[in-house]
């Protein structure tokens, strides 16, 4: 049986085997997202991930919002697919044909669209739970001690002696 190296270290793209993806459990279980094929969600994933980098390149529109840039052909590359899939998931996500989770706006000029990624949760608090109703005043049953035995206490005559 050949021997097994160990390194301490990472060499060349083995450092990129701990990068990962996130795709949020509510796009999986909640039910309103059901519908959304599995590629839509990772595609969703992806977009988030570019948010990040994005931010650091400082691509923030007038009000604030941060945009990113993900062509068709980058998504087509990553996702190992063809054009027409990319762009059926892209109109899967967008608010136009889709669920509304990314807004795509257009450049022109044969720039690529500014991209959008929106929350897939709401800001608002859920309502909160009715009051329970007050628990009708009950009194206390009175204690039945008619079998509890009374103790007696004797002295012994040597004890009341000094």
């Amino acid at each position: 049986m050949p021997e097994a190296i160990l390194s301490d270290y990472f060499y060349g793209d083995e450092s990129e085997q701990f990068v990962f993806f996130k795709i949020p459990r509510q796009l999986i279980t909640d039910l309103k997202f059901k519908h959304i094929s599995t590629d839509a969600k990772l595609l969703y994933g992806m977009l988030l991930d570019r948010m990040s980098l994005s931010a650091k390149h400082g691509w923030y529109d007038d009000t604030g919002r941060v945009y990113i840039y993900y062509t068709v052909d980058e998504i087509c590359g990553d996702m190992v697919c063809g054009r027409d899939k990319a762009m059926k998931l892209l109109a899967e996500l967008d608010n136009k044909k889709g669920i509304g989770l990314i807004e795509r706006v257009r450049q022109g000029l044969g720039r690529p669209s500014k991209i959008y990624v929106k929350r897939f949760t709401t800001r608002t608090a859920p309502p909160k739970p009715a009051p329970l109703p007050p628990e009708p005043f009950a009194p206390i049953s009175e204690v039945d001690f008619s079998d509890v035995q009374k103790l007696k206490c004797t002295l012994s005559q040597g004890q009341n002696k000094k």
